[in-house]
């Protein structure tokens, strides 16, 4: 499918908060591991919005530890998250890294993540908002980008494939995150 052009990435800003706390509110979540995250960032944002705001923007690890699936905490990489925008909220798509290198930590699956909502699904939203990711993913320096996929997950694997996505193994996740079977598919910013 070909994106949407009307979808583009921006900022986390009190302007779009609303329609980022509307998503929250009916159900979606920005981590497809963590279901209650939503929950977590609602009770943030009540707490002080603004502070919510900037620590979704910590390209200096200066953040708490991060909670895996299972309730553990590791440390915190450098990233950003930026909301999809078509007039109204669509989803999120965030990057993290290691500095000085492509690899990441065994803890960290993946340098991408993302979540399109359910009512904006099939748009090509999300393939839009990989390939607008993927230029900031090279500008700071690294030369692939790794994404997991658990094996059902036939739409996010198109989407990756769609941004020039390689298959490069199956394996079995970290016990932090249950164990399950995963895919990995690395994208070349060379």
């Amino acid at each position: 499918m070909e994106p949407d052009v009307r979808v583009r990435l921006v900022w986390p800003a009190p302007g779009y908060l609303s329609g980022y706390i509307d998503a929250l509110r009916r159900g979606w979540s920005p981590d497809n591991l963590r279901p209650e995250a939503a929950n977590e960032e609602l009770q943030a944002i009540a707490r002080n919005s603004s502070t919510f705001l900037a620590g979704l923007v910590d390209k200096e690890a200066a953040g708490p530890p991060i909670k895996l699936p299972d309730g553990s905490l590791v440390p915190r990489l450098p990233g950003y998250r930026r909301w999809m925008w078509d007039g109204e909220f669509c989803g999120s798509i965030g990057l993290r890294w290691c500095p000085g290198t492509s690899a990441l930590p065994a803890y960290c699956l993946g340098h991408i993540g993302y979540s399109v909502v359910p009512w904006k699904q099939r748009r090509g939203y999300a393939t839009a908002a990989l390939r607008e990711l993927l230029a900031e993913a090279r500008a700071i320096g690294l030369a692939y980008v790794d994404i997991t996929t658990d094996p059902t997950n036939v739409p996010s694997q198109r989407v990756v494939l769609a941004n020039g996505g390689v298959l490069v193994d199956s394996f079995r996740k970290p016990e932090q995150y249950g164990a399950l079977d995963g895919l990995r598919f690395r994208i070349d910013l060379a």
